[in-house]
């Protein structure tokens, strides 16, 4: 295995601490080992290590999966059938029950296939606390009349509501009846047929609910509708009507951060506002919306990604081409499973970082592209936490390729600090020493 092969390796061991359990599996021989152990399968048989993992994990599967849930456990864990759905996709995915000293947990189980395409990565997630939040949202929303006005994936009022809302406000233009000023803003998300063809579709579901999410919290004071497998509708009133040109401009920036960064969804959008004066009817409001939502979405595919060097004529030591290529790969990759957080990697041979888009406009930083970074980023944390900081980072470098966890403040670009929780690690090359230094950062509420 190449040292790019060996840095990919380890950026996939450092991501799998975001999972619960990891097998290493080799394709040819069936030969596997554990990276991350699985509270959940101690006491179960199935080895760390051992010459065919397939056998193994069918053999355990028999004892601990739910009997209802065995069938789909055996279909995932066939190593043909598996095969069969990486060839055709990123990754394979299945969810079942585990029974375990009576209790049942949730697990979600992912395969993917690594970078040389002669092993699978397995990983597995206890999900049973979102299981646990989805059957009590399901509780709360026991009224019939109330449920079928919402959309069962997301939460958000669905199409029958959004039509009831857009049928009164139609009858109340005709009537000449005082209508109060609104608009609507008009979302698709892009790519969701790709997602599905190529990821399935629980990841295009997920992705489906994150993009709810970002719609929601952007526009906070507005009834949010999903009228379509990927269209949204937002009515502006009020104060989000008000502030509406600041707010898709921010809606916008998040969206375009999240094509470049490929941290969360890309919502192409557009906006109209209701005209009283002409007596323009609702459905025509929604058509002007509709239409400059597609010019968004056009202008979204349309742009390409663009190389960002701020200050590369002051530098000596430039980043070569293929290793810059390299930075930003391991950088995706890392993006993936951020869950949202901000994402930095440095290239220690050239001391160049690439960083999160919505990191560098949260704290007004110069450009998602830095030589010299760490001294850059050190301006920002508070005065009072600067010492803390420099001591966490230099206990990351001296611990090499573990994941270490520390927690600072730092100022943003609108003068406030909020705080930092970091997970921060280190890769190393094949002969041990450092050569990436990265992590993902999460902002904390300041106690």
């Amino acid at each position: 295995m190449g040292k790019d092969q060996d840095a990919y390796k380890q950026i996939a061991m450092t991501l799998a601490m975001h999972f619960d359990g990891l097998y290493y599996v080799d394709i040819e021989t069936g030969g596997f080992n554990e990276f991350v152990t699985m509270q959940e399968f101690k006491g179960v048989g199935l080895p760390s290590k051992g010459k065919d993992f397939f056998k193994a994990a069918l053999k355990t599967a028999k004892k601990c999966v739910h009997p209802d849930d065995i069938e789909k456990a055996l279909e995932f864990l066939n190593k043909d059938i598996m095969l069969s759905h990486l060839k055709a996709k990123d990754s394979h995915v299945a969810i079942y029950r585990l029974v375990i000293d009576g209790e049942i947990t949730h697990v979600r189980h992912v395969a993917f296939l690594s970078e040389d395409k002669e092993h699978i990565v397995l990983c597995a997630k206890n999900v049973e606390a979102e299981y646990r939040a989805a059957e009590e949202q399901r509780n709360n929303l026991a009224s019939a009349e109330l449920m079928a006005r919402l959309d069962a994936l997301t939460g958000i009022r669905n199409k029958h509501a959004f039509s009831e809302y857009a049928e009164y406000v139609e009858n109340a233009i005709e009537e000449n009846k005082h209508v109060e000023p609104f608009g609507i803003v008009m979302c698709d998300m892009n790519d969701l047929k790709r997602m599905n063809d190529t990821r399935g579709h629980s990841y295009g579901d997920e992705v489906l609910q994150s993009a709810s999410r970002m719609i929601s919290e952007s526009f906070k004071n507005s009834p949010v509708y999903r009228i379509g497998g990927d269209e949204f509708v937002v009515v502006l009133s009020g104060s989000d009507f008000k502030n509406r040109e600041k707010l898709l401009k921010q809606f916008r920036e998040k969206s375009e951060a999240n094509r470049v960064s490929r941290s969360g969804p890309v919502v192409a959008s557009g906006m109209a506002v209701y005209h009283a004066e002409k007596n323009e009817s609702f459905d025509a409001v929604f058509k002007r919306a509709d239409q400059k939502m597609y010019k968004n979405k056009s202008k979204l595919k349309s742009m390409k990604y663009v190389d960002d060097f701020r200050k590369m004529d002051k530098i000596k030591k430039e980043i070569p081409a293929e290793r810059k290529r390299l930075l930003d790969a391991f950088f995706g990759a890392m993006c993936t499973m951020s869950n949202g957080g901000y994402v930095y990697l440095n290239d220690m041979r050239y001391d160049f970082s690439r960083m999160s888009l919505t990191l560098v406009d949260d704290f007004g930083l110069d450009s998602e592209y830095m030589y010299h970074a760490d001294s850059i980023w050190q301006q920002y944390v508070h005065p009072d936490d600067v010492e803390t900081y420099r001591e966490a980072v230099d206990a990351v470098l001296c611990k090499n390729d573990d994941v270490q966890h520390f927690s600072y403040r730092a100022k943003k670009a609108d003068g406030t600090y909020v705080r930092l929780k970091t997970r921060g690690f280190v890769l190393v090359d094949s002969e041990g020493k450092p050569e990436y230094f990265g992590g993902i950062i999460l902002t904390e509420k300041d106690t």
